[in-house]
């Protein structure tokens, strides 16, 4: 049976410890012989129905070896690229180009799977891995039909004063390393009337604002609130709190402390909320988590639909950034809390994300 990738597949549902199988894998791996796991990877993928959510758990924690062992092990990229090919895409795909672009510090080690060779959606999310960890991946399929109608085609090259060095998990054989949103703002003073609001929140709009942590209320035990304001005077910063208490929204009841922060600060939290996820998931990884960060930003600095990274940046860099925690039931309080307001350039848009997720 140790021979027989199908026949390890069919056995393992009811088993109430995989770890002898997990070591299987790994004396594979280490013998050379990682073709071996790729089929194994391929036969749990194919019975079990890939990312159905009601595959046993043993499949899952299986399968999740086999990936981090091929992904992290030295010369095994190329064994990497054929268990993707018969995944596709999808969250898996996502995981492995996050697993690649941790292991592996050169993008000349990365050749097969950053080549035509590679599925093109592993390429993709691989190249802006290696974005986000500051290294330069020379493609040559950037001008590509393919590439050009790809959503990630719209993020740029290389990071930006924005971004400035993003916080990226690194990854093992058991586990991840990471960070949690944090706020770096400083506190404000509190001192004049409330501005006249009038709420001007679209669903759309607050799909985009709540775009980077839309995870956490989607597979974890998450809540948001995103809303959008025009405002009839301009915001001065001593009257945010009074304005933010008048809106009479739930997270912000018996409002916390309020301070100034950055467009910086903000898209780093965002990020990490989107690429890592919330108490009880992983997020979006990488290359789909900094667009999700930058599609919040854009939206909280009033950028057009349409805009391009540059204009988003521009926007984000031009608006009034401010940090706020709650004191209300509404926020969990235990380590994954948001809160971003947000006034346009311009002076007359106020935007609005809470965000909270507990375990």
């Amino acid at each position: 049976m140790e021979n027989d990738p199908d026949a390890i597949a069919a056995g393992i549902a009811g088993q109430e410890n995989v770890t002898e199988l997990w070591h299987l894998a790994d004396r594979r791996v280490a013998a050379g012989d990682a073709a071996f796991v790729v089929d194994l990877g391929i036969a749990l993928w194919r019975r079990y129905g890939g990312e159905d959510v009601r595959a046993p758990w043993q499949y899952r924690s299986i399968f999740d070896r086999v990936v981090r062992l091929l992904a992290l092990s030295p010369g095994t990229v190329a064994d990497a690229v054929r268990l993707m090919h018969t995944v596709g895409a999808g969250r898996t795909v996502r995981f492995a180009a996050a697993l690649l672009a941790s292991g592996h510090g050169a993008a000349a080690d990365l050749g097969a799977a950053l080549g035509a060779g590679a599925p093109a959606e592993l390429r993709a999310c691989l190249m802006h891995e290696l974005v986000l960890r500051g290294v330069a991946a020379d493609v040559g399929w950037a001008g590509e039909p393919w590439w050009r109608e790809h959503p990630l085609a719209w993020l740029p090259a290389a990071l930006t004063p924005l971004e400035g060095r993003p916080e990226v998990p690194h990854y093992t054989l058991s586990g991840r390393g990471g960070s949690i949103p944090h706020e770096d703002s400083t506190a404000l003073e509190e001192g004049g009337p409330a501005a006249p609001v009038r709420e001007t929140t679209t669903p759309d709009a607050a799909a985009a604002i709540g775009a980077a942590v839309d995870n956490w209320a989607g597979e974890s035990n998450g809540s948001v609130a995103a809303h959008t304001y025009a405002l009839g005077a301009p915001l001065r910063p001593g009257a945010v709190a009074a304005t933010l208490r008048s809106l009479g929204l739930e997270c912000l009841q018996e409002l916390g402390g309020v301070g100034s922060g950055t467009a910086g600060n903000a898209w780093g939290q965002l990020f990490v909320a989107a690429s890592s996820g919330g108490a009880y998931n992983a997020g979006e990884y990488g290359a789909y988590g900094r667009l999700a960060a930058w599609r919040s930003v854009g939206a909280l600095a009033g950028a057009p639909a349409g805009a391009t990274a540059a204009e988003v940046e521009a926007a984000a860099l031009a608006s009034d950034w401010y940090g706020f925690s709650g004191a209300s039931g509404w926020f969990q309080g235990v380590a994954w809390d948001i809160g971003l307001a947000t006034v346009a350039p311009g002076g007359r848009r106020l935007a609005i994300l809470a965000a909270t997720d507990t375990d």
